[in-house]
């Protein structure tokens, strides 16, 4: 077995600095295969059983062009993680920006929780990532980066409803939030349905009060 199939390795590097990136519309769409191709076999059997030669082989490529690209298992997991992280801050953006107040805060927050929760559900290769995140350094340092990110978008909507909060509080307020928020859903989609669509309304209830202070 290769060496390089045994885990995820602990780098202290970002994906963009662990592999070569694609400069050419050929090499960029072989690496979409590539990504494509590790993200049905997360699906089928999970990141521990990821192996390179199995994507090299899903993908239709050698396994020196996947080499070329991604050094490492924990690599393509790295720019699997890196690019779910990036949809969804844009998605949280969108939903965000356009609250004026409290309704819209509320509404805005309410559809956030339930959209991440329905992509737990639906997609594996979510839950199977963030599994693999906690093995992986370089992936546990990137989720902090993104919850505080996403945690800086809702501090921002929560004062333009209530814009007489204290900012460095209402900041403060939203990365504890957030952060409770992700460990709900992921505790949620570990249990029975009726018992995670409980917990998940429990958590939104709490979170708007404390958020809201209502």
């Amino acid at each position: 077995m290769d060496g390089r199939d045994r885990g995820v390795q602990p780098l202290m590097r970002s994906a963009a600095e662990t592999r070569r990136l694609p400069s050419q519309q050929r090499s960029r769409e072989r690496v979409e295969r590539m990504l494509a191709a590790a993200s049905e076999l997360i699906a089928e059997q999970g990141t521990d059983a990821l192996k390179m030669r199995d994507v090299a082989e899903r993908a239709s490529v050698p396994i020196g062009s996947l080499y070329q690209f991604f050094p490492d298992k924990g690599a393509v997991i790295r720019a699997l993680a890196e690019r779910i992280t990036a949809e969804g801050r844009a998605c949280i953006a969108e939903a965000l920006t356009p609250v004026r107040d409290t309704e819209d805060f509320r509404s805005a927050f309410n559809g956030l929780v339930d959209t991440y929760y329905a992509l737990f559900l639906a997609e594996p290769v979510m839950r199977d990532i963030w599994s693999g995140t906690q093995a992986d350094r370089t992936l546990r340092a990137l989720e902090l980066a993104d919850s505080r990110a996403s945690a800086a978008l809702l501090a921002k909507a929560l004062l333009a409803a209530q814009p007489g909060r204290e900012r460095e509080a209402a900041e403060r307020t939203a990365f504890f939030v957030w952060q409770l928020g992700e460990a709900a859903v992921r505790l949620a989609v570990s249990v029975g349905r009726q018992e995670g669509d409980a917990m998940v309304e429990t958590y939104k209830r709490m979170a708007l009060r404390e958020l809201l202070g209502d």
